[in-house]
Protein backbone atom coordinates (compact mmCIF):
# COMPACT_ATOMS: atom_id res chain seq x y z
CA UNK A 1 0.00 0.00 0.00
CA UNK A 2 1.53 3.37 -0.98
CA UNK A 3 1.53 6.43 1.26
CA UNK A 4 -1.20 8.23 -0.69
CA UNK A 5 -3.63 5.30 -0.31
CA UNK A 6 -2.76 4.96 3.38
CA UNK A 7 -3.24 8.66 4.04
CA UNK A 8 -6.55 8.68 2.19
CA UNK A 9 -7.68 5.57 4.09
CA UNK A 10 -6.76 7.22 7.38
CA UNK A 11 -8.62 10.38 6.44
CA UNK A 12 -11.66 8.19 5.71
CA UNK A 13 -11.19 6.51 9.13
CA UNK A 14 -10.89 3.12 7.42
CA UNK A 15 -10.25 0.53 10.15
CA UNK A 16 -8.38 -1.85 7.82
CA UNK A 17 -5.98 0.92 6.84
CA UNK A 18 -5.47 1.85 10.49
CA UNK A 19 -4.76 -1.80 11.35
CA UNK A 20 -2.36 -2.14 8.41
CA UNK A 21 -0.47 1.00 9.47
CA UNK A 22 -0.30 -0.17 13.08
CA UNK A 23 0.95 -3.65 12.11
CA UNK A 24 3.62 -2.20 9.84
CA UNK A 25 4.90 0.67 11.99
CA UNK A 26 4.24 -0.33 15.62
CA UNK A 27 7.62 -2.10 16.02
CA UNK A 28 9.52 0.86 14.53
CA UNK A 29 7.67 3.47 16.58
CA UNK A 30 7.89 1.38 19.76
CA UNK A 31 11.66 1.27 19.26
CA UNK A 32 11.72 5.07 19.20
CA UNK A 33 9.58 5.26 22.34
CA UNK A 34 11.85 2.75 24.12
CA UNK A 35 14.90 4.90 23.44
CA UNK A 36 13.31 7.63 25.53
CA UNK A 37 11.08 5.81 28.00
CA UNK A 38 12.64 3.33 30.39
CA UNK A 39 9.61 1.28 31.45
CA UNK A 40 8.19 -0.93 28.70
CA UNK A 41 4.58 -0.41 29.79
CA UNK A 42 5.05 3.37 29.62
CA UNK A 43 6.62 3.05 26.16
CA UNK A 44 3.62 1.01 25.05
CA UNK A 45 1.30 3.72 26.39
CA UNK A 46 3.26 6.32 24.46
CA UNK A 47 2.95 4.14 21.35
CA UNK A 48 -0.83 4.06 21.72
CA UNK A 49 -0.88 7.85 22.19
CA UNK A 50 1.29 8.16 19.07
CA UNK A 51 -1.11 6.16 16.93
CA UNK A 52 -4.08 8.06 18.36
CA UNK A 53 -2.39 11.33 17.31
CA UNK A 54 -1.56 9.93 13.87
CA UNK A 55 -5.15 8.79 13.31
CA UNK A 56 -6.83 11.92 14.66
CA UNK A 57 -4.39 14.46 13.18
CA UNK A 58 -3.84 12.92 9.75
CA UNK A 59 -5.35 16.05 8.19
CA UNK A 60 -2.34 17.99 9.52
CA UNK A 61 0.08 15.98 7.39
CA UNK A 62 0.65 18.21 4.36
CA UNK A 63 2.88 15.88 2.34
CA UNK A 64 6.04 17.86 3.07
CA UNK A 65 8.68 15.30 3.98
CA UNK A 66 8.14 11.59 4.37
CA UNK A 67 5.01 10.24 6.00
CA UNK A 68 7.14 7.83 8.06
CA UNK A 69 9.27 10.75 9.26
CA UNK A 70 6.11 12.61 10.29
CA UNK A 71 4.97 9.59 12.33
CA UNK A 72 8.42 9.22 13.93
CA UNK A 73 8.37 12.88 14.94
CA UNK A 74 5.02 12.29 16.67
CA UNK A 75 6.52 9.30 18.54
CA UNK A 76 9.45 11.43 19.72
CA UNK A 77 7.17 14.28 20.77
CA UNK A 78 4.81 11.94 22.65
CA UNK A 79 7.80 10.36 24.43
CA UNK A 80 9.06 13.81 25.41
CA UNK A 81 5.61 14.78 26.68
CA UNK A 82 5.62 11.78 29.02
CA UNK A 83 9.13 12.61 30.21
CA UNK A 84 8.27 16.27 30.80
CA UNK A 85 5.21 15.19 32.77
CA UNK A 86 7.12 12.70 34.93
CA UNK A 87 10.58 14.28 35.26
CA UNK A 88 11.85 17.70 36.15
CA UNK A 89 14.67 18.43 33.72
CA UNK A 90 15.54 21.57 35.63
CA UNK A 91 17.04 19.48 38.41
CA UNK A 92 20.23 19.00 36.43
CA UNK A 93 23.67 20.33 37.13
CA UNK A 94 25.05 22.75 34.59
CA UNK A 95 28.74 22.53 33.85
CA UNK A 96 30.78 24.59 31.45
CA UNK A 97 34.13 24.31 29.80
CA UNK A 98 34.45 20.62 30.54
CA UNK A 99 37.21 18.82 28.74
CA UNK A 100 36.88 15.09 28.48
CA UNK A 101 39.76 13.00 27.25
CA UNK A 102 38.47 10.30 24.97
CA UNK A 103 40.10 7.06 23.98
CA UNK A 104 38.51 5.60 20.91
CA UNK A 105 37.65 1.97 21.31
CA UNK A 106 35.59 0.34 18.61
CA UNK A 107 33.21 -2.30 19.88
CA UNK A 108 32.41 -4.13 16.68
CA UNK A 109 30.40 -6.74 18.54
CA UNK A 110 27.83 -4.31 19.92
CA UNK A 111 24.36 -5.09 18.67
CA UNK A 112 21.21 -2.99 18.79
CA UNK A 113 19.91 -4.76 21.90
CA UNK A 114 23.24 -4.08 23.65
CA UNK A 115 23.05 -0.39 22.79
CA UNK A 116 19.43 -0.26 23.97
CA UNK A 117 20.43 -1.93 27.25
CA UNK A 118 23.22 0.61 27.77
CA UNK A 119 20.92 3.54 27.00
CA UNK A 120 18.38 2.23 29.51
CA UNK A 121 21.07 2.42 32.20
CA UNK A 122 21.42 6.18 31.71
CA UNK A 123 19.48 8.59 33.91
CA UNK A 124 16.41 10.01 32.20
CA UNK A 125 17.95 13.42 31.46
CA UNK A 126 21.12 11.96 29.97
CA UNK A 127 19.18 9.41 27.89
CA UNK A 128 16.71 11.99 26.61
CA UNK A 129 19.35 14.52 25.55
CA UNK A 130 21.54 11.78 24.02
CA UNK A 131 18.62 10.43 21.97
CA UNK A 132 17.51 13.86 20.83
CA UNK A 133 21.00 15.01 19.84
CA UNK A 134 22.72 11.85 18.60
CA UNK A 135 19.84 9.74 17.31
CA UNK A 136 17.19 12.26 16.26
CA UNK A 137 19.60 15.01 15.14
CA UNK A 138 18.20 17.90 17.16
CA UNK A 139 20.47 20.88 17.84
CA UNK A 140 21.11 21.98 21.44
CA UNK A 141 18.96 25.08 20.89
CA UNK A 142 16.03 22.89 19.77
CA UNK A 143 16.51 20.50 22.70
CA UNK A 144 16.59 23.43 25.13
CA UNK A 145 13.34 24.79 23.70
CA UNK A 146 11.60 21.38 23.70
CA UNK A 147 12.58 20.55 27.28
CA UNK A 148 12.48 24.11 28.64
CA UNK A 149 16.10 23.98 29.79
CA UNK A 150 19.15 26.08 28.97
CA UNK A 151 21.42 25.30 26.03
CA UNK A 152 24.29 24.76 28.50
CA UNK A 153 22.22 22.18 30.36
CA UNK A 154 21.62 20.35 27.11
CA UNK A 155 25.33 20.43 26.27
CA UNK A 156 26.39 19.31 29.74
CA UNK A 157 23.86 16.48 29.82
CA UNK A 158 25.18 15.24 26.47
CA UNK A 159 28.77 15.37 27.71
CA UNK A 160 27.82 13.52 30.88
CA UNK A 161 25.76 10.96 28.92
CA UNK A 162 28.71 10.22 26.64
CA UNK A 163 31.03 9.95 29.62
CA UNK A 164 28.63 7.55 31.39
CA UNK A 165 28.25 5.47 28.21
CA UNK A 166 32.04 5.22 27.90
CA UNK A 167 32.20 4.01 31.49
CA UNK A 168 29.42 1.49 30.91
CA UNK A 169 31.14 0.26 27.73
CA UNK A 170 34.46 -0.09 29.54
CA UNK A 171 32.77 -2.01 32.33
CA UNK A 172 31.10 -4.25 29.75
CA UNK A 173 34.44 -4.89 28.00
CA UNK A 174 36.03 -5.80 31.33
CA UNK A 175 33.11 -8.12 32.08
CA UNK A 176 33.56 -9.85 28.72
CA UNK A 177 37.28 -10.34 29.33
CA UNK A 178 36.94 -11.55 32.92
Amino acid sequence: MNDEKVIQGLKNEDRKTQQWLYDKYAPILLGICRRYVKVMEDAEDVLIDTFFKIFTNIHQYKGAGSFEGWMKRIAVNESLMLLRKNHNFRLTVEISNVEIVTKSSALDTLQERDVMALLQKLPTGYRTIFNMYVVEGYKHREIAEQLNISINTSKSQLILAKKRLRTLLADQELGDVG
